[in-house]
């Protein structure tokens, strides 16, 4: 078992010096996985985490719904930047209560808080724009 762990560490290790990168500690996957039912798109190559996966941060955020499943409990948003977590504007879907999803519909322009965890967001309140 450790043979195979080397092995993969050496070829890591290898493919990130042929691409230029400085190779970095090998992460457990299961720490860098978004939600399987997570939908985000954007350019977010240059979107930092947040501190820690068990700190939360409180955010605002401005964007248009572009989807809201009540089944699933989730809103999906277009958004610009949100600076408190780094990230730049992308379309990324959030847990929400019922009263927030009842709160708008797809289409609204709406000004949002929301509280981040990791890489997972949950909107906490939503207000349509005029």
């Amino acid at each position: 078992m450790n043979y195979a762990r080397l092995t993969i560490a050496l070829g890591l290790a290898a493919l990130t010096a042929a691409c230029g990168k400085k190779a970095e500690t090998p992460v457990a996957a299961e720490t860098n996985q978004a939600s399987p039912d997570a939908a985000m798109s954007g350019d977010m190559g240059n979107m930092a985490m947040a501190p820690s996966a068990t700190s939360a941060i409180k955010a605002k955020g401005h964007g248009t719904v572009k989807e809201i499943d009540k089944a699933a409990g989730t809103i999906t948003l277009d958004h610009g930047p949100i600076p408190e977590a780094k990230w730049p504007a992308m379309t990324m879907a959030f847990k929400a209560a019922p009263a927030i999803a009842d709160a708008a519909k797809v289409g609204d322009k709406v000004d949002f808080d929301v509280t981040l965890v990791g890489s997972a967001g949950e909107v906490t309140a939503i207000q349509k724009q005029p």
